[in-house]
């Protein structure tokens, strides 16, 4: 089965995934993440209040005098509208007491935004139970990240998220078949292994039976076999007692071969002992020869790695060198296009102001010409009144 490659996450992707990338590239994601973080603390505040509220003879130095009795406000106002609330009254006693409770509640966040140490004195000062508030808070927060998230996403990038979780979820749904499969393939296995076994353990209780039987049916064959092995035992050592006399004397005829044969070969071992330290001193002789030439060989490859080394070092040099002039080349390259465009368009531009200038030349001379010519019209028609 082939495995899947890894899936190529793009930038893009990546960028929204990882929310400590996103910061805010313009002053209108900065407003508004601005008043998402305000109100954050103002949420976090308000919670606060309650067990402010319910032990201020404890935090009133650190709070304040104004604080204080603004909070002590806002608790009577508390008591009050929960009074309305147990008995029904009028509606619009009601809604003036909420207002004064929303306008006290306005007024404290106020003071504490303005004394924003004390806020986080606070903060670490009171221990607050696990509520409702803070989910919403928790909420509110991912809310902000998720919003920021919009904000800096562009149409290309939703797209390229967008495509990558088709991407992943298509290799998830390829990967539960896959999964799938192989279960299935498991269980088939440890079913036939499980067939198997219980073939074999069949088989061994057959076998079991059938050695038991045999043990039965041996007992009777083993005391005919006694019988018979005592009988074949005095024969074979009959035939044995005469087999050793024979085997005595081809003992004694092979002893005086060897003795001969030892002699021959004492002297053929003293021959191929000299042959062999001749060999060996040969041997010694070439392998010092040996240690001698792969030395100078260590050496001559020792000195050319350094030389090999070093030129690496300095290949390296010139290829980062080669990078710097080749972008150094591209940025001149780039400037002299620039340049050019530039004198290209102020040529251009004088061009234009020359037939400019031309044309208004041409017309101002025509109409010096018209002027003159229009003048001496008129003197020529005065004189001719005149005679």
């Amino acid at each position: 089965m082939a495995t899947p490659g890894k899936a190529r996450i793009p930038l893009g992707v990546m960028k929204v995934l990882d929310s400590r990338q996103l910061k805010p590239d313009s002053t209108e994601t900065e407003r508004i993440l601005t008043v998402l973080d305000e109100t954050i603390v103002k949420l976090e505040i308000t919670r606060l209040i309650l067990r402010i509220s319910g032990s201020l003879e404890r935090y009133a130095r650190m709070l304040g005098p104004e604080i204080t009795s603004s909070l002590l406000e806002h608790q009577k106002l508390s008591v009050e509208i929960q009074h309305l609330l147990t008995s029904p009254g009028d509606e619009e006693s009601m809604k003036a007491a909420e207002q004064r409770l929303k306008c006290s509640l306005r007024n404290i966040l106020r003071l504490f935004l303005a004394n924003p140490l004390l806020y986080h004195g606070l903060k670490y000062e009171v221990r607050v139970r696990e509520s409702p508030a803070d989910v919403f808070i928790k909420a509110f927060m991912e809310f902000r990240d998720f919003t920021l998230e919009k904000l800096l996403t562009s149409p290309d990038e939703e797209k390229e998220k967008v495509q990558f979780v088709k991407d992943i979820s298509l290799r998830a749904e390829k990967n539960t078949a896959t999964i799938s499969a192989l279960q299935e393939e498991l269980a088939a296995a440890i079913q036939t292994r499980d067939e198997e076994v219980n073939s074999k353990d069949k088989t061994i209780e057959n076998l079991k039976t059938s050695m038991e039987d045999l043990a039965k049916d041996c007992k009777a064959d083993i005391q005919q076999i006694m019988k018979e092995g005592e009988k074949q035992q005095k024969e074979d050592e009959k035939a044995s007692q005469e087999r050793c006399a024979r085997l005595t004397q081809d003992i004694q005829h092979l002893g005086a071969q060897f003795n001969a044969l030892v002699l021959e070969h004492r002297a053929s071992e003293l021959v191929l002992r000299k042959e062999k330290c001749k060999v060996e001193k040969e041997i010694q002789k070439w392998v010092q020869k040996y240690d001698t030439d792969m030395a100078e060989k260590q050496a001559i490859y020792e000195q050319l790695q350094a030389v090999y080394n070093e030129e690496k070092d300095q290949l390296s040099l010139l290829m980062e060198k080669h990078a710097l002039l080749l972008q150094e080349y591209t940025e001149i390259e780039e400037e002299r296009r620039m340049l050019q465009e530039k004198e290209e368009e102020a040529a251009r531009e004088e061009a234009r102001r020359n037939n400019a200038a031309t044309c208004i030349q041409a017309f101002w001379k025509g109409y010096l010409v018209r002027s003159i010519y229009k003048s001496k019209l008129k003197k020529g028609k005065g004189k001719g009144k005149g005679k």
